[in-house]
């Protein structure tokens, strides 16, 4: 099962070999609807031994309590898998019902217990999904009335064959999700099927269009940074700003909401400049471009700004002191994903963009101390553990402690982002 997006959560004291990772879900119109959180031991490498179901289904509750499922997924729902002994167990009482969709596992089998067990939860509020179907077999048509969400794994099935499995799990009762979408071409097949969730990758990756241009807002604010980077004059900043209305409008926006702590409404695009800052108008700046005026509920988004904040703290921790630095880090892990934004090949992007060459090593070939951070990032997002986990942590001189601290911070900062606090 493909993760594009994770932390490495352990309780504190007992770090060494969890993670718990997230991906995100997604409605027709690519928003987020929800993140499944999966458990991974830190040695796990792709096709080795996962822990059983009823100890990852444990741990995932045991950290999603601990550091609160609010602070791990924000506004979403949130998918847990459980197995049969998980469904049976008395720890799922510790899940709150209105935040979470049980995801029955595959080896599940639907003993009368267990149809007793998943009617008794439904009585309780909690709603359920059918794991990894790729047959419309015995088990799925006995679990298919109990369960809210199936979903479908697209890769365990031919191309040809997926209409008719469609056809045949289609029903009022329940909605039907695709997971492991790892292509533009693949969602549209199933956004075409009627599907109404998608789970995968392909969200985040470049589907580059030739003649591709950057509209005028997005240079604005390309422009905007290129002139902060530059230390230009205030004046200078606040007659771009102007320029722009779509712009000025999200920046009073801005610095009116109550997150910001001024009691005064705020009217000129000069005072909400001033009140602002240089350094949160870059961070705004930066978000902006994936935000797509005020929606916060974009997936890019999200995964941009975890990985800019991300890459700040890691810094933070690595040259502690040197704000630049840090300042870089965030600009790299948040321009790390502008190639899927734009359409546009990552190299072409950057000709129109005047970055250091340090950033530009980082982006197009993972270079350099901000090239190997955000390298060990993305291997978190795909839930890769193992030697090469181990040797990227090594090499940049951090552990899981470290990743697992960074993460969590970078999680809380970007609900908050998200709330508009």
């Amino acid at each position: 099962m493909m993760v594009a997006e994770s932390a490495a959560f352990a309780s504190p004291g007992v770090v060494n070999q969890f993670f718990l990772a997230r991906q995100p879900i997604l409605n027709r119109e690519q928003r987020l609807f929800a993140y499944e959180l999966l458990y991974r031991n830190a040695n796990y490498t792709p096709g080795g031994a996962f822990p059983d179901g009823t100890s990852a289904t444990a741990s995932v509750i045991a950290h999603a309590n601990e550091l609160g499922m609010q602070q791990v997924v924000g506004d979403q729902l949130a998918f847990v898998n459980v197995d049969a002994a998980g469904l049976m167990s008395d720890f799922i009482g510790f899940l709150p019902h209105d935040k979470v969709i049980l995801e029955v596992l595959e080896t599940v089998i639907p003993t009368e217990e267990v149809i007793g067990r998943i009617h008794e939860l439904k009585g309780m509020g909690y709603r359920f999904a059918l794991d990894d179907v790729a047959t419309d077999c015995e088990v799925v048509q006995k679990l298919q009335p109990l369960v809210d969400i199936i979903k479908v794994d697209i890769k365990a099935i031919p191309p040809e064959g997926l209409a008719a499995l469609t056809d045949s799990l289609r029903s009022p009762q329940h909605k039907l999700l695709a997971e492991k979408v790892e292509t533009q071409e693949e969602f549209q097949q199933c956004l075409d099927l009627g599907y109404e969730y998608f789970q995968g990758y392909y969200f985040a990756k470049p589907a580059v269009l030739t003649g591709k241009k950057i509209s005028p807002s997005q240079i604005a604010i390309i422009k905007l940074l290129e002139l902060l980077t530059g230390d230009a004059e205030q004046r200078d900043i606040e007659q771009h700003v102007k320029q722009d209305p779509l712009i000025s409008v999200n920046l009073l926006k801005l610095v009116n909401t109550p997150g910001l702590g001024s009691s005064v409404r705020i009217n000129s695009v000069g005072h909400a400049l001033m009140v602002l800052g240089r350094r949160q108008l870059q961070r705004w700046l930066q978000i902006l471009l994936y935000a797509r005026g005020s929606e916060f509920d974009s997936p890019l988004l999200q995964l941009a700004t975890s990985r800019g904040k991300m890459m700040e703290l890691m810094m933070e921790k690595l040259r502690p002191r040197d704000r630049v630095t840090a300042e870089i880090g965030f600009t790299v892990g948040i321009m790390s994903l502008m190639d899927a934004l734009f359409s546009i090949q990552m190299d072409e992007l950057l000709e129109s963009i005047n970055v250091p060459e340090e950033v530009r090593d980082a982006l197009l070939n993972r270079e350099g101390q901000f090239g190997e951070a955000l390298t060990l990032i993305e291997l978190v997002e795909m839930a890769h553990g193992g030697s090469e986990l181990g040797e990227r942590l090594e090499k940049l001189g951090m552990d899981l402690q470290d990743l697992y601290e960074t993460q969590l911070t970078a999680y809380e900062w970007v609900n908050g982002v998200s709330s508009g606090h």
